[in-house]
């Protein structure tokens, strides 16, 4: 059956990073969030206003029916959403396939810190809080781990492959994902 890993966490937590090595070592394929929001949400969240669930709710079906295309021609897939709130987490669980979410987990201050030394996001420090103060943790009826988003890309990388198990192509051994460019460098953990 269709697995969907599903990257989640408040900006900067690292989510792209670790999925882009994951991804290196799977042939799964993967879809960056991000990338389905509308043009309205991402100039909202870049004056520095919070989306509300109204603005959340097409971005997170659009997602949710990618999933589930993608497991109906019988991919398994990476995906990458903040995924804040259980009832967000919810839509996406309705995809076809299984469903598992890693939640990356690090203090204010080190997502604080990453944020500010991004380059080119739409994501402004000032939300934050906003982010910190929605994010959910996972619940009992949702299969997934919190992972410890300090830890170098690699290593997190490695966790999750481990956690998860049988995922497409995987291997335990991340440590040369990076060839050909410095994701340590670029994000330490953090997105781009």
């Amino acid at each position: 059956m269709p697995t969907h890993l599903i990257i989640m966490g408040v900006s900067a937590s690292g989510k792209t990073t670790v999925a882009e090595l994951i991804d290196a070592h799977t042939g799964v394929p993967y879809a960056e969030a991000d990338e389905f929001h509308p043009a309205a949400n991402k100039e909202k969240m870049a004056s520095g206003e919070p989306l509300t669930d109204d603005d959340r709710w097409p971005w997170l079906y659009e997602l949710r029916d990618w999933m589930t295309a993608q497991a109906t021609a019988g991919h398994s897939t990476i995906v990458t959403c903040s995924a804040l709130k259980k009832s967000y987490r919810d839509v996406l669980r309705e995809a076809e396939g299984e469903k598992h979410f890693v939640l990356l987990d690090a203090p204010q201050e080190v997502l604080a810190e990453r944020m500010a030394a991004r380059k080119g996001h739409f994501m402004p420090v000032s939300l934050l809080r906003s982010q910190l103060d929605t994010l959910e943790p996972l619940t009992s009826d949702e299969d997934g781990w919190t992972v410890n988003a300090t830890a170098t890309p690699e290593e997190i990388a490695r966790e999750v492959l481990e956690l998860v198990g049988d995922f497409g192509d995987a291997v335990a051994d991340v440590t040369d994902a990076t060839a050909g460019g410095d994701v340590a460098a670029d994000a330490a953990g953090a997105e781009r």
